[in-house]
């Protein structure tokens, strides 16, 4: 049988988190709210005092070439259950910075507004779930339980000015690097 380091891990769980696996669907409850992730059959749970162990349903396994296909699953759904279980209970966030003169963020009530260099500034709405701060006008935090939807809202944001590679303005993550390219010689 393949091994799965990320699988074989057990996943510990807070005593201040709840978990329930009914149907294939796993839920996991926290302080922080509540997140569901969808198995597939052919991957299961068994839920112990504060542990858990992702394994195979060997009735599902047709053929041997399904084997490597099913161990990457197991790994795979331990990682995504672990960050379900950090999310509820910490939670998840990004900092983007914008660089540039004039390019600014503020809240309106719900909606981010970003001055970035065009002729009317942007605007946008996050989803439900997210929480998105200014503390500073160059700086904006992205917060949340679920960590696929807060870096998805990030790179969003990041998408409305992305850094221009020879002046490196724009809206950058906080611990991007950005190379700049040598302009043209006269």
């Amino acid at each position: 049988m393949p091994k799965s380091r990320v699988a074989d891990k057990p996943v510990i769980v807070p005593k201040d988190v709840q978990i329930t696996f009914e149907n294939n669907v796993v839920t996991v409850k926290g302080k922080n709210g509540e997140l569901s992730l969808s198995m597939l059959p052919s991957v299961s749970l068994d839920i112990k005092e504060g542990l858990i162990d992702v394994t195979e349903n060997e009735d599902t396994i047709k053929r041997a070439s399904d084997k490597k296909q099913i161990t990457a699953l197991r790994g795979t759904y331990a990682a995504l259950i672990r960050n379900m279980i950090k999310g509820v209970t910490v939670g998840f966030s990004k900092e983007l910075e914008i660089v540039g003169i004039g390019y600014r963020a503020a809240m309106q009530g719900e909606k981010l507004v970003i001055s970035v260099g065009y002729s009317n500034p942007v605007e946008y709405v996050a989803p439900k779930g997210i929480k998105i701060e200014v503390p500073a006008p160059n700086k904006i935090i992205v917060k949340g339980n679920d960590k696929y939807l807060v870096g998805e809202v990030s790179a969003i944001i990041r998408k409305f000015r992305q850094p221009n590679s020879y002046s490196g303005k724009g809206i950058k993550y906080a611990n991007e690097v950005i190379i700049k390219k040598e302009g043209k010689k006269v």
